[in-house]
C-alpha cells in the first residue's frame, strides 16, 4: 500500500513528484492598463490597428497569451494574441 502525507507527493521510487506548482510558468508580458499598439493580422475584415488598452489578460491558447483589448474608438473589445501586440511607446 502506498502512504500519502500531507505535503509533497512521491512517487514509487520515493523521489518528490512533479506538482502543478514546481512548473514555472511563463507570465504576460503586458499588464492590465497598460496601452499596447495591435497589429491587426492580414486576414483582418477591418483595418483595427492602432492603440489599445489592456483590459484583461487571458490564458494560453497554444503555447501564446491572450489578452482581451479595447480601443477608446470603438464600442466593443477584442482578443488579441500577445504576438499580435508590441508597447506603446
Amino acid at each position: 500500500m502506498n502512504k500519502i502525507t500531507a505535503g509533497t507527493a512521491r512517487t514509487e521510487r520515493g523521489n518528490p513528484a512533479r506538482s502543478v506548482e514546481s512548473v514555472v510558468l511563463k507570465s504576460h508580458r503586458y499588464s492590465i492598463g497598460q496601452t499596447v499598439r495591435y497589429i491587426a493580422g492580414p486576414i483582418s475584415r477591418v483595418n483595427g490597428s492602432g492603440t489599445f488598452k489592456v483590459v484583461k489578460l487571458l490564458p494560453l491558447e497554444g503555447d501564446e497569451h491572450q489578452y482581451r483589448i479595447k480601443s477608446t474608438g470603438e464600442a466593443f473589445e477584442r482578443v488579441a494574441k500577445e504576438s499580435q501586440l508590441d508597447r506603446f511607446r
